[in-house]
């Protein structure tokens, strides 16, 4: 894709980050000299790790990787010393690539493994196009068979799990996001404000503007008032963004006086958002938010809304060559008719080839080439898809099956509920009981008990809430996503404070 795009659009603007701007000529000049600078390290065949917070350089580097036949793993840069460790040890790659930053936590690692290792900006000209000018990208280029990522989940229910995926799986990935939400060639610009080691900023930013031949404007980290900043003076028009990212840019002072004009499509995955949050947006900006649905497992999108026909508070139809199923929870092999909740199941030509030296796993997660994906879901009668909860988050109280998400809808229904998270607390009698957490918008007074009687005429009894707690924010893991199990954490310790 990018040598496409170099070739057909060389002095197209295709990176921006800060005062820094990269053409397409340019971008692939750099992907091609470093590719052989890691061809000469032994990288083909083998795999790189990257500790790389956004930047060009780690656009380049991704690339260059993919260019020399290698695979490429890119980790959480905040990660800790454990947390890196575990998982290079796990990936065992060839070279270990990070960000001068984090060159003292990294090298001992390095050492220990024997790997390469290159710290950016020492004795590596990466963003020097001289240095690819004389050269073209390595020969052979990759096969569609051959692995390009291995991208390791966040670890929320576990020890991270290294997903392989193929070139092929992730190209057709593109393609068949393309088939519903199509970006229209040579003109959009991208705002990346997500981690790009992450699947969904690399699915709907890095590829997703190369493919494109978009211009992909990077920031650091979310921070409203830079993310505000950026719209205006970049004038962005293709908005990916998270739950939290909406909600959060709602509540801000400048909101409201952001120039919003030149978004036209907007793009939320990772996580569901309520319809409230939808239609807020929409009234506010004047582009819609449309929603689709994946998991890292699956390249990483399965389903997705179309420009044409959305529909709020779903996460859209399946992609081309993909089948969706709802299935039930105990044999997972029953399939439910429409209108039913059960698990979803995927297959198609973007799944993974499994987890990485993990083969329990990959048999419980693929199973006769349909990949289980722990999530909850219900098609409608025109064959939307609706995300109820993840089959782990699944609260069980007194045998009866709780999904914390339609919970966490009816809080956002109430005036002045910013976010809203729901988890389960052990109970001793009950099994688990209904506790919430929500944040409040500024200036919006909402006292627990208002919240409980809400939710005492909207939901059945067994589903209320034993407690509502309102907090100042929510917390949120490293990809701003919310962090439910340091929620369980704290509601667990409820139950432990009672018990003494």
């Amino acid at each position: 894709m990018l040598k496409a795009a170099a070739a057909r659009a060389p002095a197209g603007e295709a990176l921006v980050f800060g005062d820094r701007r990269l053409d397409y000529a340019a971008y692939l000049a750099c992907v091609a000299g470093f590719a052989h600078e890691l061809l000469a390290l032994g990288a083909r065949n083998a795999r790189v790790a990257t500790l790389l917070p956004n930047s060009i350089e780690a656009c380049v580097a991704s690339f260059a990787i993919l260019a020399a036949g290698a695979q490429h793993a890119p980790l959480n840069p905040i990660y800790t010393a454990r947390e890196i460790g575990d998982i290079l040890v796990d990936a065992a790659p060839a070279v270990i690539i990070v960000d001068a930053s984090l060159a003292e936590l990294a090298r001992p690692i390095a050492q220990r493994l024997g790997a390469a290792f290159i710290v950016l900006g020492v004795g590596i000209r990466l963003l020097d196009p001289s240095t690819g000018t004389a050269m073209s990208l390595p020969e052979p280029l990759p096969r569609a068979d051959m692995p390009a990522l291995l991208q390791y989940t966040g670890g929320t229910t576990g020890r991270s799990k290294g997903v392989n995926l193929s070139h092929g799986a992730i190209a057709t990935n593109v393609l068949q996001r393309e088939a519903l939400l199509p970006i229209a060639m040579d003109r959009e610009r991208v705002l990346c404000v997500m981690p790009l080691f992450h699947s969904y900023a690399m699915a709907m930013g890095l590829f997703l503007a190369v493919h494109s031949r978009a211009c992909l404007v990077i920031l650091p980290r979310y921070r409203p008032d830079d993310l505000m900043a950026a719209i205006e003076s970049e004038r962005i028009t293709f908005f990916p963004g998270g739950p939290t990212i909406f909600t959060g840019l709602m509540a801000h002072a400048d909101f409201s006086r952001t120039n919003w004009s030149s978004v036209h499509t907007c793009y939320s995955g990772s996580a569901a958002l309520s319809e409230e949050t939808l239609r807020r947006w929409r009234d506010a900006v004047g582009a819609p938010v449309y929603e689709g649905y994946g998991q890292t497992e699956a390249g990483p999108i399965l389903s997705q809304n179309p420009r044409d026909a959305a529909k709020a508070g779903s996460v859209g139809v399946a992609l081309p060559n993909t089948e969706i199923q709802i299935v039930d929870i105990d044999s997972g092999e029953r399939v439910l008719p429409r209108g039913e909740r059960g698990e979803i199941r995927a297959r198609g030509p973007q799944l993974m080839s499994g987890y990485r030296n993990l083969p329990d796993e990959t048999a419980k997660s693929l199973r006769n080439g349909w990949l289980y994906t722990g999530d909850i879901g219900e098609f409608d009668a025109d064959g939307y898809l609706y995300i109820r909860d993840r089959k782990k988050d699944m609260i069980i109280v007194g045998g009866y099956n709780v999904y914390p998400r339609e919970i966490e809808d009816v809080l956002m229904l109430v005036p002045g509920v910013q976010e809203a998270a729901v988890v389960g607390r052990p109970d001793a009698y009950k099994g688990e009981l209904v506790y919430a957490y929500v944040s409040l918008r500024p200036a919006h007074l909402v006292t627990p008990e208002e919240l409980l009687d809400h939710c005492r005429k909207n939901l059945a009894r067994y589903k209320l809430p034993a407690a509502v707690e309102i907090l100042d924010s929510l917390p949120k893991t490293t990809i701003n996503k919310l962090d439910k199990p340091l929620l369980r954490q704290r509601a667990a310790l409820v139950t432990q404070a009672a018990k003494r």
